[in-house]
């Protein structure tokens, strides 16, 4: 068990990683599907969960990853009212969906009730859009939800990691084929697909599926001070030929006032590392 005065370490597999001082550990449980954690951390962090002993957020920089996932496309997207995040229990996300007027619904499917309800008690600068009579919350296992679903979405996120946790295994060609169905003409799907630093057979593979679903795949990354490498990177996805032919001024403006790291000229910049993809298109 994490305890008080020790550090939090995280190591990638190159060897290399993170460790933050601890100042009190205030929630440690085990729910039916991973290990949970908050902790109070003795630095400009403040708290943060992980599952499973694994970083998943922090106070303080969760907006480097919240702000990249839905931003870039939601802002890509001419007119985003219905969104789909699969794994968005802490609610992160949620609150950056919020700031676009469009957004008429918002369903949020996450496995683990215990994450949601952890992050409503002990993380509420994170999990406030939870709350929001926009968004449902739906406690369930995403890859049975999606399998039905046709033509309901503009954007899919998908910010629970893979392969680890409960998804381990599930991410085929044909739940991609499922959300590729879901999502409405010109809609738009965004998967995080781990460090650009580490580059392991896994994104490999995450990609070389993504490619087989969709006419469009494409990748952009983004410093991300406490994952594993410190830098992350998302596959962005579509059947459409529209999306990064322009993006609305106006929209651009409004949404970066009311964001610490996105702004057009980061959104335009982030696309700029496509080495991921060099070797496999």
């Amino acid at each position: 068990m994490t305890q008080k005065g020790q550090y939090y370490r995280e190591l990638t597999p190159s060897g290399f990683g993170i460790a933050i001082k601890i100042k009190d550990v205030l929630f440690s449980e085990q729910s039916k599907y991973q290990k949970i954690e908050i902790i109070d951390t003795d630095s400009q962090l403040g708290k943060m969960i992980t599952l499973n002993g694994l970083m998943y957020a922090t106070e303080g920089d969760e907006y480097y990853y919240s702000e990249m996932v839905t931003h870039v496309p939601l802002l890509n997207h001419k007119c985003p009212k219905t969104v789909l995040v699969i794994g968005g229990g802490t609610g992160s996300t949620t609150k950056e969906i919020l700031k676009h007027e469009s957004i008429e619904k918002i369903t949020i499917v996450d496995i683990d009730e215990m994450v949601v309800n952890t992050c409503k008690k002990y993380l509420p600068s994170i999990s406030s859009g939870l709350d929001d009579p926009r968004v449902e919350v739906l406690i369930m296992d995403a890859f049975e939800y999606i399998k039905d679903k046709h033509d309901l979405f503009d954007v899919i996120l998908i910010t629970t990691p893979n392969p680890l946790g409960p998804g381990v295994g599930k991410f085929t060609n044909q739940f991609y084929q499922n959300v590729k169905s879901a999502l409405r003409k010109d809609g738009i799907l965004v998967v995080q697909s781990e460090s650009p630093v580490a580059k392991d057979e896994d994104t490999i593979s995450l990609y070389k599926l993504l490619l087989q679903e969709f006419n469009l795949v494409e990748t952009y990354s983004s410093p991300l001070p406490t994952y594993p490498g410190g830098y992350w990177a998302w596959a962005i996805c579509s059947d459409s030929d529209y999306p990064f032919e322009a993006l609305d001024e106006e929209r651009c403006e409004k949404i970066s006032k009311q964001c610490k790291l996105y702004t057009k000229k980061y959104h335009e910049k982030c696309f700029k590392n496509q080495t991921l993809l060099e070797d496999l298109k």
